[in-house]
């Protein structure tokens, strides 16, 4: 059983650990400055072992950084302390390159992720670019760590906030979009938890036939929308207002942003 150090508690922090947990192939060790209520309650969910950041790299094989990217720099300097050369050093920080962790870290095989929320109930796509020391018990490694969460795709580096912009950010594209169906139902007449109840089941049948019918998301589309039918007219306002186009926009969007934090942390 590997021991892996996570220094920090967050949301995406604890998506992965709870997709890890059900795994009982990691001996899972947590540390987080600001909220030791959490690191209790962790516990108590998922059997993490609470440690103070010493003993969260310096007594796990693999560490795991998934703090605030404007925390990235200072918390990099503290790892820096503690560290062997020999220990993976992962990252699911947005926005920070693999330049500013081998500036800190400059003999470490390292590893940066872009996993999503969907870790928590297995499902992530998670990105995957490794450095120059990672050798193939590394990758072995990260592979069966995110793997035990979801899919994983290895990626040059320069795709790596197109990837944000499509999986990492994705779940929250999906939810305001239920959001604005459960309104629109609430505005036809349904209850919020019938409206909340329609709008889910849907999305969620629709992800399993997106996974389990081995057709693309145009033949899907094209299945359930019969000609001059009610679907259909529902399309036409979506097309007509441009959502191809608002869609590929916020996509750019959200790469952009990805590209100026990568900047503002390399200064």
């Amino acid at each position: 059983m590997k021991r892996i150090g996570f220094i920090g508690a967050g949301n995406m922090a604890e998506a992965i650990i709870k997709g890890l947990n059900t795994t009982g192939k990691y001996e899972i060790r947590v540390t987080n400055r600001s909220n030791q209520a959490k690191l209790e309650q962790m516990k108590e969910d998922y059997g993490v072992i609470p440690v103070s950041f010493p003993e969260a790299v310096r007594d796990s094989e693999i560490i795991l950084l998934a703090v605030k990217p404007k925390d990235v720099v200072e918390v990099l300097a503290q790892v820096n302390k503690h560290m062997r050369s020999n220990q993976l050093f992962i990252s699911v920080a947005a926005g920070i390159p693999l330049e500013l962790l081998a500036k800190h870290l400059p003999l470490s095989p390292m590893v940066r992720a872009m996993p999503n929320t969907s870790s928590a109930v297995m499902h992530s796509m998670t990105g995957l670019v490794k450095g120059q020391r990672v050798n193939e018990e590394n990758q072995r490694d990260v592979e069966d760590i995110f793997g035990a969460v979801g899919k994983v795709i290895w990626i040059p580096e320069e795709q790596m906030n197109s990837l944000i912009a499509m999986s990492g950010s994705g779940p929250a594209y999906f939810y305001l979009f239920t959001e604005a169906l459960v309104k629109a139902g609430v505005d036809m007449g349904f209850s919020k938890e019938e409206a909340e109840n329609l709008a889910k089941e849907t999305l969620m049948g629709a992800a399993k036939m997106l996974a389990n019918s081995g057709k693309s998301p145009g033949e899907l589309r094209v299945a359930v929308t019969s000609p001059k039918g009610t679907t259909q007219e529902a399309l036409n306002v979506f097309w007509e207002k441009g959502l191809e186009d608002l869609v590929a926009r916020a996509a750019k969007a959200c790469k952009n942003r990805a590209e100026e934090m990568e900047r503002e942390y390399l200064g």
